[in-house]
């Protein structure tokens, strides 16, 4: 096989690994029970998703089990912006991950990325976590909702068993955390915006409270007790929570000009500041 077609090969098996493992996790299907389901051992899976080339027949069973539909399909990679090979599947939300690490560090604070938990039957990953004693900060990020409920149903998972779980993890039992705060932090866009406007009462049953606890977080400070949820927009090309009004709030939503029109722009302007800073 020619290097090309390896290297084809190898980015149809990175893509297939990816949607499996998407759905697989938009189910809050734990890897043995997905395995069981498709007839397949639990490390066939496991590879699966991490991106390891498998035989059809593997695909096909975790694609029925998962009850996707296979497709293929070749693009031009020419007609293609070009990008670097530390690019990641969602450029944007790893680059709101970064801002949110940078903003959020202190001495003595544990920061995590794409936290894996579980909660008997329920899986998934939390963006950003970051714990500081007994207080604990979850923020989810979103780019785009190309489907509102998928995600509605992905935050209120995790804001029912993320903070559950870690608790039994960090030996404080389920109610050790004094405060809970989580955050949906979505990009300042016009697209991402639209939706907001459009679904107003369902983001506010989302997201009820006021981003104080997230201030708290920003200044240093130890959030008030109990359990939050909030909704801010934030502009990944500017420092979180800086002077120029990077984030707002869900209220503040009616009233935002938006700084990016979608994600294509926002990812764009990322670039050329990536390469303005090399």
């Amino acid at each position: 096989m020619s290097s090309a077609a390896q290297a084809a090969l190898v980015r149809m098996s990175v893509s297939a690994g990816q949607s499996l493992r998407d759905e697989r996790r938009r189910r809050a299907w734990t890897l043995q029970g997905t395995a069981h389901r498709a007839g397949l051992a639990i490390g066939v899976v496991h590879r699966i998703e991490a991106g390891e080339t498998a035989s059809l027949e593997s695909y096909a069973r975790l694609g029925v089990a998962l009850g996707m539909r296979p497709a293929l399909s070749y693009v031009d990679e020419r007609g293609r912006p070009s990008r670097s090979l530390g690019d990641s599947a969602d450029f944007v939300h790893a680059a709101m991950s970064e801002l949110e690490a940078r903003a959020l560090a202190r001495p003595g604070r544990t920061i995590s990325i794409d936290e894996p938990y579980q909660h008997y039957q329920f899986a998934g990953r939390a963006d950003l976590l970051a714990w500081d004693g007994r207080d604990l900060l979850h923020i989810e990020n979103r780019t785009r909702f190309p489907n509102l409920q998928d995600a509605a149903g992905s935050y209120n998972a995790k804001r029912q068993y993320l903070a559950r779980a870690l608790a039994e993890r960090a030996g404080i039992g389920p109610t050790g955390w004094r405060s809970v705060t989580h955050v949906m932090a979505c990009l300042w866009s016009s697209e991402v915006l639209h939706v907001l406007r459009l679904r107003s009462a369902t983001f506010a049953a989302l997201c009820p409270h006021s981003p104080e606890g997230l201030q708290a977080w920003l200044a240093g400070a130890a959030p008030e007790p109990g359990v939050t949820s909030s909704l801010v927009v934030l502009d990944p090309l500017v420092a979180f929570g800086s002077r120029r009004r990077t984030v707002a709030a869900l209220a503040d939503v009616p009233r935002l000009d938006p700084r990016y029109r979608g994600y294509a722009e926002a990812a764009e302007a990322l670039r050329r500041d990536m390469g303005r800073a090399r």
